[in-house]
């Protein structure tokens, strides 16, 4: 799968702000045939290792909707590692610019 090809079934069903005390955007949708649900953050954490690499993502859990298997779970470290090669594609892909375009069209 390219990077073209998961971008072009990106869509955001939900976003939702917390409040300003806890922060962040639950930010909800679909992607090449899985459904997931990140927390993400405008600003990077105070401690590095609650997030996903530098992607500002807090929370993101992945779902495969044909047979609705988990197939990645992150919640401040993995609980379950990407399992298949699709997941970890969109995973890297969320990952790379998930919190841009929530804060960006936020803006």
């Amino acid at each position: 799968m390219t990077t073209n090809e998961i971008e072009d079934t990106l869509k955001i069903t939900k976003t939702t702000r917390r409040g300003l005390e806890v922060g962040g955007t639950w930010v909800s949708g679909t992607i090449a045939g899985h459904t997931f649900e990140i927390l993400v953050f405008a600003d990077h954490a105070e401690n590095e290792e609650y997030e996903l690499g530098t992607s500002r993502i807090s929370k993101l859990w992945l779902r495969r909707q044909a047979d609705r298997q988990v197939v990645a779970n992150f919640d401040r470290a993995w609980d379950l590692h990407p399992t298949t090669g699709d997941a970890r594609e969109i995973v890297d892909f969320l990952a790379a610019g998930i919190a841009e375009h929530t804060f960006d069209s936020m803006l």
